[in-house]
């Protein structure tokens, strides 16, 4: 099946099977060139208007950029790319749905943050599903979904707030970490079933990884933990989604 960005909407896909046999497809270079965001290429987002309902997809990988712009080599999702995507499904006539697929090492805490308070925000129903890896800043955006799925194969690491640079040894300093901390433990058992106290056990064990102190979680330990929903794949968590959709439909009738 075509698909290609319309000129006059960017957040939507076209088919092929909508165009008119007289109708010539689009250009995809000339079409994305006129655009602030060219889908796939800039966003890592598609909406897919071919199932049974229209789903945005939203993929957050690599490290997630805050306010200070990463090397080059870095794989990653710029927050100021995703804030606006999230608030356009949550105003769109047309999108009934979220999937956001996760495969992050984490990143900037505050940018993570936002991202899954809006996020956790949406009345359009949104599912996660973290397939590879789930880490650090990463578990609070899985979780902000009103349903989460884990990959059998991914892992989710959690671990303390770190800072990289040059930090001044004093009271303050561990004050502030704490504090940060607290913001992130406080979301996540907010919108999962892990407890604050198991949580804060599985980031401060020092018996698991050699080089820093947390803990990893595979995929069925980070669900018989309440961290993630489920265990799933892609088909999982598109059924789960449709079926929120249709219980939203049903409540509004």
């Amino acid at each position: 099946m075509y698909y290609n960005l319309n000129r006059q909407d960017n957040n939507r896909f076209v088919s092929s099977e909508h165009l008119s046999g007289d109708e010539d497809i689009p250009d995809t270079d000339e079409a994305n060139a006129a655009l602030p965001f060219s889908g796939i290429t800039d966003t890592g987002s598609i909406i897919s208007d071919n199932g049974k309902y229209v789903i945005q997809f939203m993929t957050i990988i690599g490290q997630i950029e805050g306010h200070y712009i990463l090397s080059a080599r870095n794989k990653t999702t710029k927050y100021e790319h995703i804030i606006p995507q999230l608030i356009a499904v949550e105003q769109s006539t047309e999108i009934q749905g979220l999937l956001v697929l996760l495969n992050t090492v984490g990143g900037d805490v505050e940018a993570g943050l936002a991202i899954a308070e809006l996020m956790a925000g949406m009345k359009k129903p949104v599912v996660s599903l973290v397939l590879g890896g789930g880490h650090s800043i990463g578990v609070p955006i899985a979780v902000a979904a009103k349903k989460s799925f884990i990959a059998r194969s991914a892992t989710m690491t959690i671990h303390p707030v770190r800072m990289s640079g040059m930090m001044l040894g004093v009271p303050q300093a561990f004050e502030y970490f704490q504090r940060m901390q607290r913001r992130i433990t406080d979301f996540v058992t907010a919108h999962s079933k892990i407890s604050a106290k198991r949580y804060n056990s599985l980031a401060l064990n020092t018996g698991e990884l050699v080089m820093d102190i947390g803990t990893i979680l595979d995929g069925e330990t980070a669900v018989s933990e309440g961290l993630i929903n489920s265990i799933g794949s892609l088909s999982d968590a598109v059924k789960a989604l449709c079926k929120m959709i249709d219980k939203q439909h049903s409540d509004h009738k």
